[in-house]
């Protein structure tokens, strides 16, 4: 059985604004029945607190569904934001999409 993998390709700021945004689409892509989330954050430049909170509200929406939701490409910046908040511990990261694939999707 395959699951379904849905990517979600951020740009920009992910502040308040995007941060509801990004709830809502998870809601929905999780009512859709999507096993696997995977956010790329490649053209993300800077997450503020908000973006911060809309991730881990990301996260328990997803783990409310019993699905899983993982994050690529995410530059210094994020990185360094995750280490400082301890997020890096609740987030599995990836490289890039290629990663993901390789590390995931291929011991599903």
């Amino acid at each position: 059985m395959n699951p379904k993998v849905t990517v979600i390709e951020l740009s920009g700021i992910l502040d308040g604004i995007k941060g509801n945004q990004l709830r809502r689409e998870v809601s929905d892509i999780v009512a859709n029945g999507s096993d696997i989330l995977l956010i790329d954050l490649k053209d993300v430049k800077f997450v503020d607190s908000s973006g911060l909170g809309a991730l881990v509200s990301a996260m328990q929406i997803v783990r409310n569904a019993e699905s899983k939701l993982f994050v690529c490409s995410i530059n210094d910046q994020v990185r360094m934001l995750f280490e400082l908040t301890k997020l890096d511990r609740i987030f599995q990261t990836y490289v890039d999409q290629d990663d993901f694939n390789h590390q995931v999707l291929a011991i599903q």
